[in-house]
């Protein structure tokens, strides 16, 4: 199996290229698109905002904040059940429990950086806490359990 984080292409233009999720679809247009790279025990990621993503002038919605950090969280959980089986693809995982903590308004001048490891797992689910970092501060940090669905679960096989 080639290691799926020995190389710069993205988790989610590695695994799901079709994939339309909002946050981290590769072929959703207007989604926010991010690109979560695996670095040990570690998925980073930088993804740079635009005015239209603003709470107001110059700021982050915390919406969006929601959106980066469980589709980051949830790319984070997979490939660690992916590495922990011993397979060569991804579950689908979906999100559980997920709680964000807003810290300081988040700019909008320069791109974020992405941080998320698993503290927690099992078969079939992990425990994730992540970072938000811009300006070189810490805006926000979550933690979510992310589980894998099984057929008939309407996510399975979206990537």
């Amino acid at each position: 199996m080639t290691d799926a984080v020995s190389d710069d292409q993205s988790l989610q233009d590695r695994y799901a290229p079709s994939g339309r999720c909002f946050g981290c679809g590769p072929a959703n247009d207007k989604g926010l698109r991010i690109k979560s790279h695996g670095r040990g025990d570690m998925v980073v990621a930088t993804w740079m905002p635009e005015p239209h993503h603003e709470a107001f002038e110059g700021m982050l919605s915390g919406g969006i904040i929601g959106t980066l950090l469980d589709c980051h969280s949830n790319w984070t959980a997979a490939l660690h059940l992916m590495k922990k089986s011993g397979q060569e693809s991804l579950p689908c995982t979906v999100t559980s429990e997920f709680k964000v903590n807003l810290l300081r308004p988040t700019p909008t001048a320069a791109p974020v950086q992405l941080e998320a490891h698993v503290v927690e797992s099992s078969a079939d689910r992990a425990t994730v806490e992540a970072t938000l970092t811009a300006a070189g501060k810490v805006t926000a940090t979550c933690r979510g359990v992310f589980v894998a669905v099984k057929e008939g679960h309407p996510a399975f096989g979206r990537w």
